[in-house]
């Protein structure tokens, strides 16, 4: 008998079609892998399964039972648990806190903190993490503090836990940790519902696969089944075969270059380096090893202590992104939610903030020019939306990223930096911005991008400079990378 079941759940939004009857079951013990384009519907799903929406048909089982799931505290209460990919913790509080928050057990109305302490401990040994439950969640490396959502799940006696993208900020390590935990859960009956756009972890760990294309059942593959070339063709219903579709460029005139540029995260390492006109060069990394807070430097964010940097030759003062912009450079940052999206607002108006000075007559804002170069946009990147003034929050992850490049394509801009421009996002979109990606080199502009993913590093880099707790420890050429040469440099070792 399925743990859970659900039929026929369908959900409407303002304009979308959500989900239309879709149908998933899932058994005691078993990693079901739930996959598909941004957009299929997977994240809507997962919402209504942790009673965070409500669906608008359909009816969902535990046991062979009709439940109603209306709450995320009836979820719960039904042993159901979702990890998000944006890990919902509070740094500045303990491990044990954190597992319990806003459940805590009491005595005579007052927290029993001993109790916390006995629980939390429990539910650290059930993922082998062997930490001191009084620990600061800031003093743990962001693979353990996945760890600990999970712990926080299980201490609710979860039976189904829903995985969403939880390897996206792990290094390799800590993901090969996780999978470990994943197996052992799997051992005592709890069921996993896994959701990640990386298709070798799917392949590892699933039992079985269910496809999602377009807010409906796609398909659904058992375990003999897995595998790279079935699970894209239903996902996308198309040939990807030209997944990276990077061609070599011939580089232009240096247009961006940094002179002994010094990163406030890491002051004693002096970064020295140029990128070309129509050249798309990739930085690579292990986790913490700068790559953002150098892109950050660049665009103003935070600023440098020491050092230059020079666009087409000429020194920037760059205090504030408004230099930035007025250099010609735009940066697509890794955490498009927080940073790059307004999300209340519609498409248009997000696409046409950076340009606001362009949009005006008169002292008026002229919606007219901003609503026609928004529409140019939306055509340009194919980004599906009912229309320009749709909220931005209701488009799929990766048609959300788009809409970020959108408002930075509208400038044109002489440097386009990107930090984990795919991240989150399905096969689908990933080839969609990575053919941007080389129109934009064709017309001249120069693209510097950061990057966790090894593939996406070797399949769209004319040039690849390695980086090693804040300073650059090499600098390979298209024809010297390999996988082995990166980690060689990003461990630290010379060139």
């Amino acid at each position: 008998m399925p743990l859970l079941q659900v039929r026929g759940i369908t959900k409407r939004f303002p304009g979308v079609l959500a989900l239309d009857a879709v149908d998933m079951a899932i058994e005691p013990g078993e990693v079901l892998a739930v996959i598909g384009e941004n957009g299929a519907g997977k994240s809507t799903l997962m919402k209504i399964l942790a009673g965070i929406q409500a669906p608008d048909d359909g009816e969902m089982l535990i046991d062979d039972t009709p439940v109603d799931i209306d709450s995320p505290r009836r979820a719960t209460e039904l042993g159901i648990a979702l990890i998000h990919q944006e890990l919902n913790l509070c740094d500045n509080l303990t491990v044990a806190a954190n597992i319990y928050l806003g459940r805590e057990p009491r005595t005579f109305g007052l927290i029993d903190r001993a109790a916390i302490h006995q629980g939390a401990t429990i539910a650290l040994a059930q993922i082998g993490l062997a930490i001191d439950p009084n620990t600061l969640l800031r003093e743990l490396p962001i693979g353990h503090q996945q760890l600990i959502e999970i712990a926080k799940a299980l201490s609710t006696q979860a039976r189904v836990l829903i995985m969403d993208e939880p390897t996206s900020s792990l290094t390799s390590e800590e993901a090969k940790a996780l999978f470990t935990v994943i197996n052992d859960l799997r051992g005592r009956d709890v069921a996993i519902v896994y959701i990640s756009h990386r298709l070798s972890e799917v392949t590892a760990l699933a039992d079985r696969v269910i496809i999602l294309r377009d807010g409906q059942n796609a398909g659904e593959l058992a375990r003999t089944e897995i595998a790279h070339n079935a699970m894209v063709s239903l996902m996308v219903g198309r040939d990807v075969s030209q997944y990276y579709v990077h061609q070599p460029h011939e580089a232009g005139a240096i247009v961006l270059q940094a002179e002994d540029l010094v990163v406030p995260v890491w002051p004693k390492h002096p970064l020295n380096f140029s990128v070309h006109r129509g050249e798309i060069v990739g930085i690579a990394g292990l986790v913490g090893a700068g790559r953002t807070e150098l892109l950050q430097v660049l665009f103003g964010i935070a600023p440098a202590l020491a050092g230059r940097v020079l666009i087409d030759g000429e020194p920037q003062t760059l205090h504030s992104p408004v230099d930035a912009i007025r250099a010609g450079l735009a940066l697509v940052p890794e955490d498009r939610k927080q940073q790059g999206l307004i999300l209340e607002m519609a498409v248009a108006d997000n696409i046409g903030l950076p340009g606001l000075h362009r949009h005006h007559r008169m002292g008026f804002a002229d919606y007219a020019r901003q609503n026609a170069d928004a529409e140019a946009m939306i055509q340009r990147l194919s980004i599906r939306t009912p229309d320009a003034g749709q909220i931005v929050q209701f488009l799929s992850g990766g048609n959300q990223q788009k809409v970020v490049l959108a408002k930075w394509l509208a400038l044109e801009p002489r440097v386009l930096l990107l930090d984990e421009p795919t991240r989150g996002i399905d096969v689908g979109a990933k080839e969609e911005i990575y053919r941007l990606m080389e129109e934009l080199a064709a017309t001249g502009v120069a693209v510097l991008f950061a990057s966790s993913e090894m593939e996406e590093i070797l399949g769209m880099s004319d040039r690849t400079f390695v980086m090693h707790e804040g300073h650059i420890t090499g600098q390979l050429q298209r024809a010297d990378l390999s996988e082995e040469a990166i980690m060689h440099l990003a461990t630290g070792k010379a060139a």
